[in-house]
């Protein structure tokens, strides 16, 4: 049986030239980028070609550039960093401001750092995702040190409009970091056009390899590394670097083309259009400003892990929001800061497509999902 994989917001394959491009990074070009022989600075050539080919994309600086594990190290360094800094060198600053709709380790980052002296403030969306900006704007005071704003959401792809909010924090002097991993390559990321100082990225959703990522800090910004070591990465952020990942990392951002960006639109459009058409259902986030392959839907009155293990019977692998918290039984924390009631929440699916997705896979996920929910809601209690 064929697998038709719509699940690319959890992660995606390994496109066939990233691939190319790191195997000899794990063959005959393997040195330590902090060796000062031909062999290391060899790989240190690689690396920093990789840097600035990252910073290019977001139009900044190449020593502006730091290399991490993933997105989640990236979110922990940032907000971390930054508070135990203005702690450290008493600032009177330890107020952090986020959303509610952020990734599961700015959550619980912030969680963390409220144990340790922080100030959260958590700021509304609205029905359909967006920051309450006036919010945002009486929620800053003097003790603000960053405001945390995820681009793309990862369960409902409603995409911020960062400029906006980049706006507001540079007039009041106040940092602005954004989580970027999933809309990268996706949309518009500019970090001197949006007013960004702090930037995470990673690699595995842009058809790049897992365990690499990098944060952007804008220059000039002070903070405390999170990781100790060796000093690398300018004595910033300690380990040796994943030289195989980065290349990868790199050349995953030099093959993402526009085109494969509006054609994923496309289908995304048809997926939505199609599975409207049940009735009893409805698109969750905006349907304007959204990422291009992301569907997020609500059935009610049926389990969203049920209509996605009866598609999985027919090769479809999809989801029912973050990958990060599939192992949790609780009600999206995205969904029901929407609004939704929990028995609305659990009769989500995501499907998030990627470039290698086929017109042919839609029409079959669209010809098999309609069966399915005639036949839960037949089954369901719930009317």
């Amino acid at each position: 049986m064929k697998t038709i994989y719509l699940d690319n917001a959890a992660t995606t394959r390994v496109d066939d030239e990233v691939l190319k491009e790191m195997i000899p990074y794990f063959t005959d070009k393997f040195g330590n980028a902090s060796s000062m022989h031909f062999k290391g600075q060899e790989a240190k050539f690689a690396m920093e070609k990789s840097r600035k080919i990252i910073a290019k994309s977001i139009n900044a600086k190449p020593e502006e550039i730091y290399f991490t594990s993933g997105g989640t190290e990236a979110n922990n360094f940032a907000l971390k960093g930054l508070f135990f800094w203005n702690k450290e060198n008493n600032t009177g600053k330890n107020h952090i401001i986020t959303t509610k709709i952020e990734h599961d380790c700015i959550l619980n980052t912030c969680k963390w750092l409220e144990r340790q002296g922080a100030r959260i403030t958590y700021l509304d969306v609205d029905a359909e995702g967006f920051v309450n900006i006036e919010q945002l704007a009486k929620e800053i005071t003097e003790q603000t040190i960053v405001v945390s704003v995820i681009h793309g959401n990862n369960e409902i792809g409603v995409i911020q409009d960062l400029k906006a909010i980049g706006e507001i924090c540079r007039k009041r002097n106040v940092l602005f970091h954004t989580d970027a991993c999933q809309s990268f390559t996706k949309t518009l990321l500019d970090v001197k056009k949006q007013n960004l100082d702090l930037v995470t990225l990673n690699a595995h959703k842009i058809h790049g390899p897992k365990g690499v990522g990098a944060l952007y800090i804008r220059e000039g910004i002070k903070i405390v590394p999170l990781m100790h070591g060796g000093g690398h990465e300018r004595k910033i952020r300690s380990g040796t670097e994943n030289i195989p990942g980065i290349v990868g990392f790199a050349k995953s951002i030099e093959i993402a083309k526009k085109k494969d960006v509006e054609r994923m639109e496309k289908l995304r459009d048809k997926i939505i259009e199609g599975i409207l058409r049940i009735p009893n259902t409805r698109l969750n986030g905006s349907r304007k400003q959204r990422l291009c392959n992301n569907v997020n839907i609500s059935f009610n009155n049926i389990e969203g892990e049920s209509i996605g293990g009866y598609l999985e019977t027919f090769g479809i692998c999809t989801s029912t929001g973050s990958a990060c918290a599939s192992h949790s039984l609780e009600t999206s924390h995205v969904l029901k800061a929407l609004g939704l009631l929990p028995v609305q929440a659990n009769s989500t699916l995501r499907i998030s497509i990627s470039k290698y997705t086929t017109e042919e896979e839609v029409d079959y996920i669209l010809e098999k999902i309609v069966p399915v929910v005639e036949k839960l809601r037949r089954m369901s209690p719930i009317k």
